[in-house]
């Protein structure tokens, strides 16, 4: 499939879940870069490859296509989670720079964190700290502190692009379309190992209040069923 040939494209970070839509959450904003969920082009310019979009790996076709699920259910990655992150902008060596400089061991956890929130907001009934006391909370911020052995950073890539600016940022009514780069890492951890840790992280979490009654069911039950869509 040429990608050019296909007039938008929306880019998923994250696609596990959709969030109900009685559940209004507030990201931090402090993590907007990596919260951002899509990007919208009209054209591939250029990639990392030459000014041609059909060499663009199959790794990444597959997150255009629908995001980081649409990796997993790929042969080469299917015991395994896959993560991206991500970085766009039109200073292209400070964009190689940060790709160059991505580690697991920094980088990662935040990813991590990101999406193990996507999973108990999916899961919740209600505002997330109503649905879980302090320990949503607490959760997210030992998530974004720990080290998960067992991730690699597998490969990077970058592609130009005609960019429609998003929504929420200040732009002209009318605004062309930008020109921009945006860089790519592809991360993956085993399954079996990434389960391991979240379960223990999730077994370990302490918090000042104790949850109510129903706070601990809906935490018993998002232990339960965690890995289910995650």
């Amino acid at each position: 499939m040429d990608i050019k040939n296909i007039p938008i494209f929306c880019l998923l970070i994250f696609s596990a879940c959709t969030v109900q839509e009685k559940i209004v959450f507030r990201p931090d904003p402090g993590a907007r870069e990596i919260q951002r969920e899509t990007v919208v082009f009209t054209e591939i310019l250029e990639t990392m490859d030459g000014a041609s979009a059909e060499n663009i790996p199959n790794w990444l076709n597959r997150f255009i296509r629908g995001g980081i699920h649409e990796i997993e259910y790929s042969g080469l990655y299917w015991d395994k989670y896959i993560f991206m992150g991500r970085n766009r902008g039109s200073n292209f060596t400070a964009l190689g720079q940060w790709a160059e400089n991505y580690t697991v061991f920094q980088d990662f956890p935040r990813l991590a964190a990101i999406r193990i929130e996507n999973r108990m907001i999916s899961a919740a009934t209600l505002y997330p700290d109503d649905e879980y006391g302090e320990y949503f909370e607490a959760l997210i911020k030992r998530a974004s502190n720990t080290e998960f052995p067992g991730a690699v950073k597998e490969e990077t890539y970058w592609i130009k692009t005609l960019l429609i600016p998003d929504n929420d940022e200040e732009t002209e009514e009318g605004a062309e379309p930008l020109e921009q780069y945006e860089f790519f890492v592809l991360i993956s951890i085993e399954k079996p190992i990434l389960r391991n840790s979240i379960s223990s992280l999730m077994a370990d979490i302490e918090t000042t209040a104790a949850p109510n009654r129903y706070q601990r069911a809906s935490i018993n039950r998002v232990q339960q069923i965690f890995f289910e869509g995650f």
